[in-house]
């Protein structure tokens, strides 16, 4: 039945698509040279309807497609020529038609920009402009929607947004940032009845002395520009709801822009599963603060000393309820000053259920875990900046970035190994907080010599506090406890990090092709590492264990000083960098009464070769070394708690890894025939890797003695994309691949794992104006984890269906289906389940008022699955998510 309805749905929008005809040609100047990135547009006569648009390729070539039996204005423009005006009559049962033509030179270049249409799409230089209404039908409600519409341009599984498969590092709104950092805000809340236009920056620098001498081809940028009626006024929209279930939402959202101010504010209460602010967002959200050193040759790194808290899947959970408020802010007082920042505070309760089985991969051992979670996070973010360019060589900036958390989590775990039963509780409680600084200076002093000073400073404090109680007793062969009804532990873990980065960068322009980048630079870090372990006895006495194994007390010294030569060279379609840097590294631990101090030298190379065959298509190719140094939490030689089950302890003596990464892409975009194509291939190998000697004990995992491995690991990834319309249709292809290899012992034994996993998704999807649009595909993946001694398999099948209709003028329907077949290669493990979402709108024209009825979950399915691979472990897990739930809601758009 499901097939049939996927069926009917999509005859129905193939008979909306009556027979077409193929114009198509090739545009020229007065002497015949082809003309690339002209724009060609077909309107409908005596109207201002888009019928077909084209951009011409690097041989001036442009294609239409048509339908038949109408008259069409065909006009064609490019910077300094004259307008090129001619209609064109297609008869019903036309042939294909090719037209040539030739441009004339416009003697006023300003009088051949001041065209009297709106081209779907414009390219000038590394900018593509996308006019919104050409891509929409209506039924659009946020940034996001119009966005999937858009080609060359995709949201993420996390919410980001992408463009030629590189993740957008800003999204500004009238040139001002919108939550500088994240993408995700604003794709989910800018409303799509305020976009005029769509800007898509590539090799975005907004720093002006920096642009062309460095490397930008990665940093990507949009800019969203307003319809004329939301400048200098205030608009926004209030939207609440309530629903089955005791559902209940309220969303207002409030902007303002104009030359000199832009206010953002952005409010979310709701417990409908509607996650506006995950855990996960927050420890992604950089605050727009830019890894200075991720070229430096270095990876030294600031571990996260959380206690690993339960993450939802998909945003999905058993009962979830956010609080959630965002201020952003950009003022002006003078051209060349600006000030901005933004608060993010977010208050969520979640409740988890989870059942798991866990396969150990040397052991055999087969676990089944059945976990119960309560979890509170209340997450907040400040960042304030100070932007000051005096003129176009100077550039001058400050940030500083504040973030605090208070996290709690109690789990209520039942496990079953052998048919050993334990029932073990395990409560969590932490209070991160962090400040990060960045001071830069950019100074061009001519045309030869540009100087660039780079500075940042994080503070972190970290206090997490573990609990658990077991009814029997673990590690006791490490941890002395006394004979109780319970074993209640608990450990105490404080952890201070002061870490600073800073780095002068010369440049001298040889020509304007090449340059020379001489750096100077030093990454100095101290962290404070203490904690402890105690047992809470039956009478709430503690007893402290004296043990110097079970307890920290560990100050760490790191630095990095370096020096770095970069060349950079344009030669035909290539551009060349190689470079090299020179590190002198001090390390210094002490603990245990004693210090100990290490030196090392090193010089590591890096390359990066640019091949540019076209205006949007280019291969590159990228190599480089680096030195990875582990921070004080793998230095510091007493035992810690991990999770409840597992139990580490680290070693002073470790040495650093060596990481070679090569990395090849491949990308190109056409608006000849509308076609998008990316794909990249990336190998790592880990060599001198830390290890630890992991012994499993029932439940238990105790790793100790880490050294480091002469075994090297190996990281494969890849994937590709292609997308490509015809007419109204377009289809998209998707493929990723992962490979890893890492080498560990187990028990004392050797031990291989191995895991393949392989995405394919392809759809194909309408877009037209009225009539229905559909979009249908197809997701297969395929998980394969090896071990020594174990090989497990997992497959999962996804059809899935979007359907847009608008109806009766006033009325819009939306609906998302999507069908899940998981298993393993045994049909040991076999679920299957769907998600049914749909939402019916209803708003008269120029109507402030907007009324939905909307439906999740109609299938009523209880749970989704996901499986997982570690080196030790295999698992395959149910999450249960929220019921089915009706909602009624009210918009009024301000």
């Amino acid at each position: 039945m499901k097939k049939i309805i996927f069926a009917c749905l999509f005859l129905t929008s193939i008979v909306a698509f009556s027979q077409t005809v193929k114009l198509e040609g090739t545009i020229k100047d007065s002497i015949g040279n082809p003309l690339e990135l002209a724009n060609v547009i077909a309107l409908v006569k005596g109207t201002s309807k888009v019928e077909s648009y084209s951009i011409t390729n690097d041989k001036g070539r442009y294609r239409l497609i048509l339908p038949s039996n109408v008259t069409y204005s065909l006009r064609i423009s490019y910077i300094g020529f004259e307008t090129f005006n001619e209609e064109v009559s297609i008869a019903d049962n036309a042939l294909d038609i090719t037209k040539d033509i030739t441009l004339k030179e416009e003697g006023n270049t300003l009088d051949a920009v001041e065209l009297t249409f709106e081209m779907p799409v414009t390219i000038k230089g590394d900018t593509i402009v996308y006019n919104s209404d050409s891509f929409t039908n209506g039924t659009e409600k946020k940034l996001e929607d119009i966005l999937k519409k858009l080609p060359g341009v995709e949201i993420n599984e996390d919410g980001q947004i992408e463009v030629e498969g590189k993740q957008v590092q800003k999204v500004m709104v009238e040139g001002k940032d919108f939550f500088d950092g994240d993408s995700k805000l604003a794709s989910k809340n800018i409303p799509a009845n305020a976009i005029d236009k769509i800007e898509v920056l590539k090799n975005y620098n907004e720093v002006g002395p920096m642009r062309g001498v460095g490397d930008d081809s990665d940093n990507i940028a949009i800019n969203i520009r307003l319809k004329e009626g939301k400048k200098n006024f205030w608009f926004g929209e209030i939207t609440a709801g309530v629903g089955t279930e005791d559902g209940y939402l309220a969303h207002p959202k409030l902007f303002y822009y104009s030359p000199k101010t832009s206010i953002n504010i952005i409010t979310d209460v709701n417990n409908i599963g509607e996650v506006p602010f995950t855990f996960r967002d927050y420890f992604k959200f950089t605050g727009g603060f830019r890894n200075m050193m991720r070229k430096g040759g270095t990876s030294f790194n600031i571990s996260s000393n959380g206690l690993g808290f339960s993450m939802t899947q998909n945003n999905m959970a058993k009962d979830i309820v956010s609080r959630f408020g965002a201020f952003n802010f950009s003022y002006s007082p003078k051209k060349s000053l600006t000030f901005s920042g933004f608060s993010i505070l977010n208050d969520s309760e979640t409740e988890l259920f989870t059942e798991n089985n866990i396969n150990n991969i040397v052991t055999s051992t087969v676990e089944d875990r059945t976990t119960s979670t309560l979890q509170r996070t209340k997450l907040a973010m400040l960042k304030l900046s100070a932007n000051y360019v005096p003129n176009e060589s100077t550039h001058f900036d400050y940030d500083v970035f504040i973030k605090k958390s208070k996290e709690t989590e109690y789990e209520n775990i039942n496990s079953i190994i052998s048919l050993n039963f334990e029932d073990i509780e395990n409560r969590k409680t932490q209070k991160p907080s962090s400040i990060n600084q960045n001071l830069n200076y950019y100074k061009v002093v001519d045309d030869k010599n540009i100087f660039s000073v780079e500075m940042q400073h994080l503070y972190q404090n970290e206090n997490p506090l573990l609990n658990l109680v077991r009814s029997s007793q673990p590690f006791e062969t490490v941890i002395p406890t006394s004979q109780e009804n319970l074993y209640d532990l608990s450990q105490q873990k404080d952890i201070s990090t002061n870490k600073f980065d800073g780095k002068v960068d010369y440049y001298y322009i040889l020509n304007k092709k090449s340059n020379l980048n001489f750096t100077l630079g030093s990454t100095l870090s101290k962290q404070n590492f203490d904690s402890n372990i105690f047992q809470i006895l039956d009478d709430n006495s503690q007893l402290d264990f004296a043990d110097v194994t079970l307890n920290n007390d560990v100050t760490y010294n790191f630095s990095d000083v370096f020096l770095g030569l970069h060349y950079k060279a344009v030669s035909g379609k290539f551009t060349f960098t190689p470079g090299f840097s020179v590190h002198s590294y001090t390390t210094k631990d002490q603990q245990l009464g004693t210090t100990n101090k290490n030196s090392d030298f090193n010089i590591v190379p890096d390359l990066s070769i640019q091949v540019k065959l076209k205006q949007s298509e280019n291969i590159r190719f990228n190599y480089s070394m680096s030195r990875e140094y582990t921070d004080v939490n793998k230095l510091a030689e007493g035992y810690i708690f991990n999770n409840f089950n597992s139990l580490s302890e680290g070693n002073r003596n470790l040495e650093s890894a060596l990481y070679n990464t090569f990395s090849l892409s491949y990308f190109s975009f056409s608006m000849f025939n509308f076609t998008n194509i990316n794909a990249s291939i990336n190998y790592s190998k880990k060599t001198n890797d830390i290890k630890s000697r992991t012994n499993f004990i029932g439940l238990n995992q105790t790793s100790s003695e880490p050294f480091n491995s002469n075994l090297a690991d190996e990281t494969w990834s890849a994937r590709g994309r292609y997308g490509r319309r015809f007419g109204k249709f377009k289809i998209n292809a998707r493929a990723n691949f992962g490979f890893s290899k890492f080498n560990g012992f187990v028990n004392n034994q050797p031990n291989i794992s191995e895991s393949f996993t392989q995405t394919y998704t392809g759809s194909i999807a309408t877009n037209f104006k009225k009539a229905p649009n559909l979009e249908i595909g197809y997701t297969k993946i395929f998980n394969d984890y090896k071990s020594s001694l174990n090989d497990n398999k997992y497959t999962t099948d996804k059809p899935f269906a979007k359907l847009d209709i608008v109806f009766l003028k006033d009325f819009s329907f939306v609906t998302d289906y999507s069908y899940y077949n998981y298993k393993d290669d045994n049909n040991s493990v076999k679920n299957t389940y769907s998600f049914l979402d749909t939402s019916l709108y209803y708003q008269k024209k120029d109507s402030k008022w907007e009324f939905i009825i909307s439906g999740k979950n109609l299938t009523d399915n209880a749970s989704i699955n996901r499986d997982n691979f570690s080196e030790n472990s295999t698992s395959s897990s149910s999450y249960f998510v929220q019921p089915k739930r009706y909602m009624f809601t009210v918009k009024y758009n301000l």
